[in-house]
């Protein structure tokens, strides 16, 4: 049985302790939330505290805050030489105050309040200083069913920039597309089993060998038409840098 204490009140904070609340392997020994009113609804299952002087002894503390309170928070700890792990994805495992034993519990996900979570999932990457804190960690994970990616601080940050793009900004453009449905009254949810195919598409392709469309063909006509469609310059402006993108990469030549 592994004993966990969270610190942290955001969307990822919430996550984890549902999950590890239903592992069999794992207790929870506390939440702790400089504000501690996101979490009271979850007070009946776990001890809540937003004094770090109350904080209990556990075999690993996570810190799932944002990345610019890791430094500060894992400082100001009442402890030392315990295991301390922070879930970004940018932030260095030197980040976290040298007092303590560091690694980073990082899982590749979007994370919202609303939608629920299979950590089955939900690759988890393990990075650790010292080497004999990697098998708990991994037990912490495998414990949640989530697979596991031991990497190191450039593969990680590398991994989250690469899901900057494939998530943030993909859901960009999905609002851009909503935008542009409503424009003229088309209903966007036409377009969701396009996105499911989309993603879908590229569990078995690579991206490159997965793209279609005006761009790759080269149609110039169809983007010349697209571009005197949009009204907002702000959209012909992204259009037309995917666009240049797209046939940079396929070696098109540029309208």
């Amino acid at each position: 049985m592994i004993s966990v204490v969270i610190l942290g009140s955001g969307n990822v904070a919430t996550h984890l302790f549902k999950a590890f609340n239903q592992a069999d392997d794992i207790v929870i020994n506390q939440w702790y939330s400089r504000r501690i009113t996101p979490i009271l609804s979850y007070k009946k299952d776990v001890e809540i505290i937003d004094d770090l002087s109350l904080i209990k002894d556990a075999d690993v503390y996570i810190l799932a805050v944002s990345d610019d309170a890791i430094p500060e928070l894992s400082s100001q700890l009442p402890f030392e030489n315990k295991l301390v792990l922070h879930t970004s994805g940018s932030v260095g495992v030197y980040d976290i105050d040298k007092k303590h034993k560091r690694g980073v519990f990082y899982p590749l996900q979007t994370f919202s309040k609303e939608a629920e979570i299979d950590f089955k999932n939900v690759p988890i990457c393990i990075e650790t200083i010292d080497k004999k804190s990697y098998p708990i960690i991994k037990k912490l994970a495998l414990a949640i069913g989530s697979p596991t990616k031991r990497v190191n601080s450039d593969q990680r940050k590398v991994l989250h920039l690469a899901a900057v793009f494939v998530n943030n900004f993909t859901n960009q453009l999905y609002r851009i597309g909503h935008e542009i449905t409503e424009s003229q009254g088309a209903e966007f949810d036409l377009l969701k089993p396009l996105i499911l195919e989309t993603a879908k598409k590229v569990q078995d392709l690579s991206p490159f060998k997965a793209q279609t469309g005006p761009a790759k063909r080269n149609d110039k006509k169809t983007i010349r038409k697209h571009l005197k469609l949009l009204e907002d310059q702000h959209h012909k402006d992204i259009y037309q840098l995917l666009t240049n993108s797209i046939q940079r990469t396929h070696g098109r030549k540029k309208l």
